[in-house]
């Protein structure tokens, strides 16, 4: 299992970031070209940034490339490069259909994957046709700025009116098997509004978090690892079910509680997660 904890995107027009990356602890990187690219540096960015994507230099770092949207005059030459340049995967903005994933799958080289980033509300409402359309499609990303402009007439403290699409985007994830990236945190000053946010993404279900700033890379993964009860918890949980199997018991209980296939499901993703990361 890949953790992907702490995901920061990387703007693709600034080299010393893309220098800089090599030596943060984050578990992928996301090299844009998208909103942090100006119009008349796009292409320069994407030279750039397929470099670096291609040279190796990232070490155990997951280094994805964040395309320019399929609406944009970008999409198609910066699919092509990136194909060649061989990243984890290609992050594609604004996915708003099953089709728009399975055009990009045809188009990408193997073994390349797709990251689908929901921003939109029709995105929200198909999300689980989006996730489920290619195999090649590992990971959903949350657009939540872009979110939030469409769904709310006026800005609003916290993120309560964003909790129902979030939700059905976790559940369409977990449906179809596929990792799921909270959305950003805009405030780099605020790190105990950035904490908060975090853990109510890992209450929710998210597997990790997109960041805009290295200083939240640490609080990020520190969060989103299981801790020594999740641990231990999941150890109990997976013992008294193989044992239950065992002796031919269909009632499996642990600590008062009863557990079922998915509780066992969920533990078993807590160890690899603790594995891997014990491993980066």
């Amino acid at each position: 299992m890949r953790p992907r904890r702490s995901v920061l995107y990387m703007p693709g027009a600034n080299e010393r970031a893309l220098e800089k990356a090599k030596t943060l602890p984050a578990d992928a990187l996301i090299l844009d070209l998208e909103d942090a690219v100006a119009p008349d540096a796009k292409v320069a960015a994407r030279d750039r940034v397929c470099a670096a994507a291609a040279s190796g230099d990232y070490g155990r770092r997951e280094v994805t490339i964040r395309v320019n949207g399929i609406d944009t005059p970008w999409h198609a030459d910066d699919l092509a490069a990136a194909g060649k340049a061989g990243p984890a995967a290609v992050v594609v903005p604004k996915v708003n259909s099953a089709d728009e994933v399975r055009v990009i799958a045809a188009t990408l080289p193997e073994p390349v994957e797709i990251w689908a980033m929901i921003e939109t509300p029709v995105a929200v409402l198909r999300c689980a046709e989006i996730a489920a359309a290619s195999e090649r499609l590992t990971a959903l990303v949350l657009g939540t700025n872009d979110l939030a402009k469409e769904l709310l007439a006026e800005q609003v403290p916290g993120r309560g009116p964003l909790l129902g699409p979030l939700s059905m985007c976790v559940l369409a994830a977990r449906a179809t098997g596929k990792a799921i990236l909270d959305g950003v945190y805009n405030d780099v000053r605020d790190a105990d509004g950035f904490e908060r946010e975090c853990r109510q993404g890992r209450e929710f279900g998210f597997d990790g978090k997109t960041l805009i700033h290295p200083s939240q890379v640490e609080p990020c993964n520190r969060i989103f690892s299981p801790s020594e009860e999740d641990v231990e918890r999941s150890r109990k949980i997976i013992e008294a079910f193989e044992a239950a199997q065992r002796e031919g018991r269909g009632v499996v209980t642990v600590d008062g509680r009863m557990i079922e296939n998915l509780h066992v499901d969920n533990a078993r993703r807590i160890l690899d997660l603790a594995a891997a990361v014990t491993q980066t």
